[in-house]
């Protein structure tokens, strides 16, 4: 990472000519970094622009690069200096928008820089919740192997196991990321507010496949 920092510098120090920051290329940085344009990035970083300056959205660069999933300006930004736990007006930091979105690869890069598994989004829910919520089987993975709590309840008092039953379509992809959840220690027995369990809402749904592996954890 030291190496990777200085290459930065030098890089940096090579471009030519600074503009004067007034605020206006802190804005830039940003839009820049919403559009993944590598260059203009490094040209505004030489220029002084500010990795902490945000938008009307409350978006630093960093996370409007990890919305629009640019790796490369993402990985400029980290390297510079760039926190992946500085969240957005909607509460998301660009790790947040990794696993929302399913950006395997920008995850893995801010869990690389210190991304905080523990982090909560709007709705009180750990990345994983939707992770598995919205099935990408990849994230759910890569989160597993950090040590994110399987078992963390959010605002709603659904689990990522509850909402890969719940809010999934009971396919191979859902079906999957609740084997890997109760494979690494999800309790199927945890119900939601009323009292319903995966299992019983795997059934109400229709979902055998994701009822037989409830079943085969001992879920009730």
């Amino acid at each position: 990472m030291r190496q990777h920092a200085l290459l930065l510098m030098l890089l940096l120090s090579c471009i030519a000519p600074s503009l004067a920051n007034d605020g206006r290329s802190d804005q830039a940085l940003i839009a820049a970094a919403a559009r993944g344009e590598t260059a203009t990035v490094l040209k505004l970083l030489s220029a002084g622009a500010s990795l902490t300056a945000r938008d009307g959205a409350g978006r630093t660069a960093l996370v409007a690069a990890a919305y629009g999933n640019h790796i490369k300006a993402a990985h400029l930004l980290l390297e510079a200096g760039a926190s992946p736990n500085v969240r957005d007006t909607v509460g998301r930091t660009a790790f947040m928008v990794a696993a929302v979105h399913g950006h395997l690869e920008l995850l893995r890069l801010t869990l690389k820089h210190g991304a905080d598994v523990h982090t909560l989004n709007q709705y009180g829910g750990t990345a994983l919740i939707p992770a598995a919520h919205y099935g990408h089987v990849e994230v759910v993975r890569e989160l597993l192997k950090t040590g994110v709590n399987v078992n963390h309840v959010n605002r709603f008092g659904w689990t990522a196991l509850i909402e890969a039953v719940i809010l999934g379509d009971g396919g191979d992809r859902h079906t999957e990321i609740v084997r890997l959840l109760l494979d690494h220690g999800a309790d199927a027995g945890i119900a939601d507010r009323d009292g319903i369990t995966p299992l019983a809402h795997a059934r109400q749904r229709g979902y055998r496949s994701i009822a037989n592996l409830l079943q085969q954890a001992g879920a009730r």
